[in-house]
Order: C-alpha cells, then structure tokens, then sequence
C-alpha cells in the first residue's frame, strides 16, 4: 500500500486519501482458484472417456500475476475395457499443466506444457506422455473467438500404438456469445485429430477424425449449468462409432468455482 508523507492539514481528508490508497492497492501476485464439476459424460474430444457415464471432476489453478500458472485436473475414467481406447489405464486421469498467458488490445495468448497422468494404469502399460499447447484469442464485445493446437510428439511411450513415429496433432476453433441480458453463454467449436491419438479404426488405417459441438453454458455467481451436444465423423458402419461411445450424444454438467 502507497503512503502520502504530505502534511495536508486537515485529519479528516487525510484519512480519505488512506482509503482511497487501501481501495486501489494491487492485487496479490498469487491467487488460488478452482472447481469441481459434475459431467454426466465425459468427452475428449468427442470421445466417451466413462462409457457414457457420469464423471466427477476437478481444477485446483494457482495464477501468478505476471500471467505465468500452473494447475491440475482430476477426473474419473473407464479403464476398465469397456472403453476400448481406456482399457488398461485405470480409473483415474490426472492432467498436469503449467504456462503462460498474457493478453493484449482484446487478444490473449495462452501456452504451455501439459502431462496426462493415470495412476491406476496396469503395471507394465505404458499411458502417460506430454503434450505442449498453444491458443490465441480474441474478444469483441460479448464476441469470443480462439485458435488452438495440441502438439504430442512421437517417441513417448504413452504413445506407442504402431510401428510409426505415433506422434499427435489436434488443431481446433472456437466461438461463443455472451447472450445480453441474461447469463447465458452459446459456444460453437470444432476440432481435427490426426496421428497416434486419431486410431478411431485400425482396421481402416485411419488415424484422423472431426470432432465438433454446441454448448449453450448459464453463470450465476461461482455456480454454472451446462449442456452441450457433441459428434464425430468416425465411420458408422456396423455402428461402430456409437459402440465405442465416438458417436453424437447429448451431456450436462453443473459445478461450482472458487
């Protein structure tokens, strides 16, 4: 907190100018903040990581007031092999991350590493590898538009699916509107997959697909409801997308921040 060393003369205006100056002291560098959110599915990237089921999940973020953070997400999975992509990784997923963002004349830009983490995983499977990210958005009015990409390179275990490189690229693009007068938020996004983590159908050799979805999210106070449609273009045929939960569904979510 700034202090004045003038003699102003008077007591009374002399303790207005000190609350004014508590009233504007800067903000601590550090700050803690998360959530704990309720899914009904939990979908990466299209695809079901629960079988369809529900999922509980939290973020614990510690942000540093330069912009730089890091952070943790937690959630339960299916790793049980009714999830065919989960078999074998346990019942947890942990994410690890940590970055910088930093915004400027209505554009953020926000970068980092993250590191998925599955601590049940059978002895012996390799599961866990890193992926570093970047996005770049944009806000006009209650307009919000972002750019992003995922990069895991190839060589990590957690990875090791073929007899290839196995790396892993997702590029995607968002858009919302904050619905005035209300607290509702809309949000379109659509995202493409392509490597080692777009094995929708080996037997295809396909290893890229499409995911996009529609979100209509409402915000009072620290709780938020949600629902949001999602689909895939991963083939159909034998109804081999809706099988392993890559198909369109229809979730909800309700959570609490702090």
């Amino acid at each position: 907190m700034r202090r004045s060393t003038l003699l102003l003369g008077c007591v009374g205006f002399a303790l207005a100018a000190q609350a004014s100056a508590q009233d504007t002291a800067p903000p601590p560098p550090l700050k803690l903040t998360g959530s704990v959110t309720l899914v009904s599915d939990y979908r990466f990237r299209g695809l079901t990581q629960t079988d369809g089921g529900p999922a509980v999940q939290g973020t614990l973020n510690l942000n540093h007031s330069s912009g730089l953070y890091v952070g943790t997400f937690v959630s339960n999975i299916d790793g049980t092999g009714t999830t065919p992509a989960l078999a074998g990784y346990g019942q947890t997923e942990i994410d690890l991350y940590g970055g910088y963002t930093h915004s400027f004349h209505g554009a953020t830009f926000d970068g980092g590493l993250l590191y998925y983490y599955y601590p049940g995983g059978l002895k012996g499977q390799n599961t866990d590898y890193f992926e570093p990210y970047a996005s770049l958005g944009y806000t006009i009015g209650p307009i919000a538009a972002k750019v992003g990409a995922n990069y895991a390179w190839g060589g990590q275990k957690g990875l090791d699916f073929t007899a290839g490189k196995d790396d892993d690229i997702y590029v995607y693009g968002e858009a919302s509107i904050a619905v005035p007068r209300t607290p509702v938020t809309l949000k379109g996004h659509v995202g493409h997959t392509a490597g080692s983590l777009g094995l929708d159908n080996p037997s295809l050799a396909d290893d890229n697909y499409w995911d996009w979805s529609a979100n209509a999210e409402a915000v009072g106070g620290p709780i938020k409801v949600g629902v949001t449609y999602v689909d895939t273009d991963i083939t159909e045929a034998n109804r081999f997308a809706r099988r392993l939960g890559r198909g369109s569904t229809v979730f909800g979510y309700v959570g609490v921040s702090f």
